[in-house]
């Protein structure tokens, strides 16, 4: 019974999916351009970041046409420099979009997404355990897709707050909260 009911299912959402003209999955590549947050003590002014450039590779699954949901699998490697120093962030980003596509190739989306982050590093300087390796952040952007070349430009914001101790400097902490823009280019296999 169990497996005529998954068999059923799997059938439905096949059927679902592929009856959309849009629908498919692939891979993605591209630059990131970002900052983490600031640099806190608590007994001095904060440091806010400089943007340096990450970048990201992934794949994408899609659903739809003219609306469309679109679920990510995405490594992000970002760097942030702080007056010189070099914070750098590996993480998995899991955001899954919704879209609407007008005037045949133009389309905007926005959704949620969750970080998993994999390492930080902080140049020459040691870093304790992050306090949560699991964050939400928010998507939004719009892009262009012609055939099965797609170019995209979204942000990307950390919702979750989170922060890096520095070891052996407990009123020093780094906000590992990420604010991006995210240049991508995907092809649809």
């Amino acid at each position: 019974m169990k497996r005529t009911l998954l068999t059923c299912l799997l059938a439905l959402c096949s059927a679902l999916a592929f009856s959309q003209n849009d629908t498919g999955f692939g891979i993605k590549a591209g630059l990131n351009f970002n900052s983490n947050g600031d640099y806190t003590f608590d007994s001095a002014p904060d440091l806010s970041s400089d943007t340096k450039m990450g970048y990201h590779v992934g794949v994408f699954g899609q659903v739809g046409n003219s609306f469309f949901l679109r679920p990510e699998l995405v490594y992000t490697k970002t760097k942030s420099s702080y007056a010189g120093a070099d914070f750098s962030m590996s993480k998995l980003d899991l955001p899954v979009l919704v879209g609407v596509r007008f005037l045949g190739i133009v389309k905007a989306f926005i959704g949620p997404d969750l970080q998993f982050i994999l390492n930080t590093d902080f140049e020459d300087i040691s870093l304790g355990d992050i306090e949560k390796k699991t964050t939400v952040g928010l998507h939004i952007g719009a892009g262009v897709d012609l055939g099965n070349i797609g170019v995209d430009l979204r942000y990307e914001r950390g919702l979750s707050a989170n922060e890096v101790e520095l070891v052996g400097l407990s009123d020093q902490r780094i906000d590992t909260r990420t604010s991006q823009f995210i240049l991508g280019l995907s092809v649809k296999l």
